[in-house]
Order: structure tokens, then C-alpha cells, then sequence
């Protein structure tokens, strides 16, 4: 790694934790509420970025659980009314995953709470700042650099 790379490394890492941190106080307390554990809480964000339902066994590799011990985790929380299950339509021997309304609320909260870090952050920053970060990350955000490396592939 270059010594350019390493310095934005440092400064990206610093950056990222500083930010995540001013929400995580209310962001923890949403869910220590809802009683999950991290590996349900781990779910229910996974989930909550999949675009569609997903069978059990693909949760389990995300989360690096034997697909038994995820699909505990999934029978509580389908019991507690946070996620939906159904068979597949393709193969009914699979089961699909989703959030359920309860589910979707949890995480829209979560994720509303690193937004309104953000957004204070945002408002903080002098305007010359702000317009020279800018300018900085929209090249970035409209290139390839942000491309997972699964998507090369």
C-alpha cells in the first residue's frame, strides 16, 4: 500500500468512527430495547439491505452461523414478530426470509439515527469545507473505486 493510501486509510478510519459515534449512544439503546442479540441484530441489517427475501442457509454464510444455529435466531425473531417466513415458490423446501413491519421499523430507526449524525456533521462543517469534501468525493462516488470486488468478478 502506498504511503498515500495508508495516510487516507488513517484519516478515512478516523473519520468513519468519529461519525458513527456520535449516533451510536440512541442507535444502541433502539436496540438493546428490542432485545436482540448481535447476531439478530447482525440479521435484521442484512435483511434490511437485501433487495429481496433470502433463504436461511445464505443468512448463516453472512453471518458465519451453521444454518442451524441462524435459524434459531430466525424462529425467535419470527416468533417476536420481527422477521417473516415462507416457503419459496421456486422450492418449497427452502425457506425465504424477509423483515416483517416491526422488523422494518428497527431498522429504519437505525439507519435514520447514522442519517441524522450525518446531517449534524453536515451542518457543522465550515462552508468551505464542506464544499471543498465536496468536491473531493463526487468523483469518487461516481467511480469504480467503490465498486465491490465481488462485482468484478
Amino acid at each position: 500500500m502506498s504511503q498515500a493510501a495508508t495516510d487516507l486509510f488513517e484519516c478515512l478510519e478516523t473519520f468513519i468512527q468519529k461519525i458513527f459515534s456520535l449516533a451510536q449512544s440512541d442507535a444502541s439503546e433502539l436496540l438493546v430495547e428490542s432485545d436482540l442479540t448481535l447476531n439478530q441484530a447482525r440479521t435484521l441489517f442484512i435483511l434490511g439491505y437485501a433487495k429481496d427475501p433470502m433463504p436461511i442457509n445464505e443468512i448463516a454464510k453472512r453471518l458465519g452461523l451453521s444454518v442451524a444455529a441462524a435459524g434459531r435466531n430466525i424462529d425467535h425473531m419470527v416468533k417476536v414478530g420481527i422477521l417473516d417466513r415462507h416457503e419459496s415458490l421456486e422450492d418449497r423446501r427452502v425457506k425465504l426470509v424477509s423483515l416483517s413491519k416491526k422488523g422494518w421499523h428497527i431498522v429504519d430507526q437505525q439507519f435514520e439515527q447514522k442519517r441524522c449524525a450525518v446531517r449534524d456533521f453536515a451542518a457543522r462543517v465550515p462552508e468551505s469545507q464542506a464544499v471543498a469534501l465536496t468536491e473531493a468525493l463526487r468523483p469518487i462516488l461516481a467511480g469504480e473505486s467503490l465498486r465491490s470486488p465481488k462485482e468484478d468478478s
